[in-house]
């Protein structure tokens, strides 16, 4: 199974929403953390289903090391949560296959 590190904004009188830094336009919102958790394979899903109509695959995920070393995602990661989001659609490839 493949996994995919979310970042989770959770602010006070907003809805909780969280985004994946490797999969652009890829998101979860909800009115609660947990829901939005619950709710975060199923966004991943739905957008790889969507790219392989495209003809296009999913990214590759990175590592929890690869993603604080990027400046703009570990700027995120610092504020928020990070939480890690299985993957596992067998007709959806990826772009390492």
């Amino acid at each position: 199974m493949t996994y995919y590190i979310a970042i989770l904004e959770d602010e006070e009188g907003k809805a909780a929403g969280l985004w994946f830094p490797d999969v652009p336009g890829c998101f979860s919102t909800a009115d609660s953390v947990e829901e939005a958790m619950l709710n975060a394979p199923g966004a991943l899903e739905a957008h790889a289903e969507v790219l392989a109509e495209l003809g296009q695959p999913m990214p590759i995920p990175r590592s929890l090391s690869e993603l604080k070393a990027d400046p703009e995602v570990a700027a995120e990661m610092a504020k928020y949560i990070v939480a890690l989001i299985p993957f596992g659609s067998a007709q959806v490839r990826t772009a390492a296959e």
